[in-house]
Parts: C-alpha cells; structure tokens; sequence
C-alpha cells in the first residue's frame, strides 16, 4: 500500500521561504562568496536581494528566520573576538562592532581632592533653620520661606 504524502501547496516558494533559504547558505558560508570578512546583516540583504527593512520585517512574523538572523550575528560576534585576538582585524574597527554586540569600554576614574564648602555660613542657618522647621512641621513651606526672606531682607537694611 503506498503512504500518501501531505498536500503540498502549488505555486512558486514565498519570498520569505526564499530568503530564509538564502539566509542559511550566507550562514554557512555564502557571505566568503561575497568577499566578506564577516557575516552582517546588510551583506544578508545584499546576497538575497532584499532591503534590509525587509530582512527586519521578516525577523517579526517568522521564528526560523528570526533564529537565522541570531546565529548570523553570533557568527559575527565571534569571528570579531577571535580574529580581534589574533590582531587579525583592525582593533578599533572590532571595537566598535562589538559595541553593537552589548560589548563596552569601562573606564575607572578616581577623584582626588578635598571638598570645599562654599554655601555663605548665613545660608548654611537658614538651610538649617528650613530643615528643622521642616521636620517639626511648624508652619508650611511657603510660609517660612516668606519670613526667612523678610528677616533678610529686614538685616540687609
């Protein structure tokens, strides 16, 4: 007795199913056709005849493409760090690459030095004063900073 086999959809192959064929042989080896050092994602859409908008929208309604589009840059991220070790690649240009890959340059910086307070020791009272009137809740905000500005007023004359 012979199995019958799933119905097979008539016509050519989607664009998508096209491009995701296409993704995979660039993934495999099809971006060192093309003269690449590296897979990229704009060589993907180059070698399938795509924008790269269209790589994107792609990405969105199908997992297989968008795990192909993951391994692509995974590929990437590590032919960046190996051929990066090995000096093989300009170290700034694979700087900058990596940065794309979550990678980052982290700086240490100390300071040295006193700090000076420069607040007029008047001010300093009348910080004080708000702080501790704030906290006891005497009056309200706006009230005490109209009788701090008038007793200021009022010593300056």
């Amino acid at each position: 007795m012979k199995q019958s086999n799933p119905i097979q959809p008539l016509g050519r192959p989607s664009k998508l199913e096209q491009t995701l064929e296409r993704a995979k042989t660039y993934l495999k080896g099809g971006y060192l056709e093309n003269e690449e050092v590296i897979p990229t994602l704009a060589g993907l859409a180059w070698y399938a005849h795509i924008s790269r908008s269209t790589l994107y929208e792609y990405k969105k309604i199908s997992e297989e493409f968008s795990d192909t589009l993951e391994a692509i840059l995974a590929l990437q991220e590590t032919k960046l760090i190996n051929k990066g070790l090995l000096g093989e690649f300009n170290p700034t240009l694979a700087k900058l690459m990596l940065a794309n890959h979550g990678y980052s340059d982290k700086v240490k910086q100390e300071l040295a030095g006193e700090i000076e307070n420069k607040t007029p020791p008047a001010m300093n009272i009348i910080i004080g004063e708000c702080i501790h009137d704030l906290s006891d809740n005497e009056l309200d905000l706006q009230e005490k900073l109209a009788l701090l500005r008038e007793e200021r007023l009022t010593q300056q004359h």
